[in-house]
């Protein structure tokens, strides 16, 4: 094992460790916490507490307290529920619509195969940030409108990979052994030519994670995505930029956790695509001297 490749897997622990880390803090926090991270307290007591400190009660808060006197750890914990729930929910819904879309149209070919990439075409032609918008624009915020609308520009990129792929796969030979013994076209798309195709749309998806954490994060800041008194990593940072100078902790805490889920999920999908070329250069490199 070369140095390059510990230093890489060293780095696929720690990004696998941190995104576990906060899934677990996201869903044991806020549930065995004795501060509730939605109610507003005396506020004049306890608002914009530094880290490491206690109020007036003799409570610990971890990271502070925010305007209101809410404790930030509980509440980014909670936030971290709900972005990780929208980030991951989006990406999968998105992930079997575009893998759906691609399978069919790789596999059939001929007037489907062109019109599904002509509306694919026509949705990656519209930047996604211009989808988003006017997406939540037409719905009311929320949480599953926001992971509707993630699903529904984010399907394009799938759609296309699974295509290729299946076209790839429908050339090889236990493809047309299954056609030979009377096997449907339905069951064989299904059952052999897709799962031989999805390791590029499971890699996809992973990278997804992270850019649909971000972009969830990004139409909260903008009070497009899920609504206070609800938090989300999002909105925490936007009711705390006013605050950056005189208590910056209510801004940056959120931002950091965003900012470490989104490399962790970018590591471990750039890991699992390295891993996946891997396998199929050493498949190709065999196959040649068979």
């Amino acid at each position: 094992m070369t140095a390059e490749t510990r230093s890489t897997d060293r780095l696929t622990i720690a990004a696998a460790a941190t995104l576990g880390l906060l899934a677990l803090a996201a869903l044991v926090v806020p549930a065995v916490s004795r501060h509730d991270p939605l109610a507003i307290g005396d506020v004049l007591a306890t608002q914009l507490l530094s880290p490491l400190s206690r109020d007036g009660g003799g409570a610990f808060h971890v990271l502070g307290t925010d305007r209101f006197g809410r404790d930030l750890f509980v509440r980014m914990m909670l936030a971290g529920r709900i972005s990780l729930f929208v980030g991951v929910g989006g990406s999968l819904v998105g992930a079997v619509l575009g893998t759906t879309v691609g399978a069919v149209a790789g596999w059939r070919g001929g007037f489907v195969d062109r019109a599904a990439m002509a509306i694919t075409d026509a949705f990656l032609a519209v930047p996604r940030l211009v989808l988003l918008l006017l997406c939540v624009a037409l719905w009311q915020p929320g949480v599953i409108t926001v992971i509707v609308v993630l699903a529904a520009t984010g399907w394009m990129g799938v759609a296309r990979i699974i295509r290729g792929e299946v076209q790839g796969v429908r050339t090889h030979a236990y493809v047309d052994a299954a056609v030979v013994v009377g096997m449907s076209g339905h069951r064989v798309l299904w059952r052999h030519v897709l799962p031989n195709a999805l390791g590029p749309a499971i890699v996809a998806t992973t990278l997804g994670v992270g850019n649909a954490v971000l972009l969830e994060s990004g139409l909260s800041f903008l009070g497009l995505g899920i609504q206070p008194p609800r938090p989300s990593w999002g909105n925490m940072i936007a009711g705390g930029r006013d605050l950056i100078v005189t208590a910056p902790w209510v801004a940056l805490a959120p931002g950091v956790a965003l900012i470490l889920t989104v490399l962790a999920a970018t590591l471990l999908g750039d890991r699992l695509r390295d891993r996946i070329a891997g396998e199929r250069e050493g498949a190709r490199v065999l196959g040649e001297r068979v």
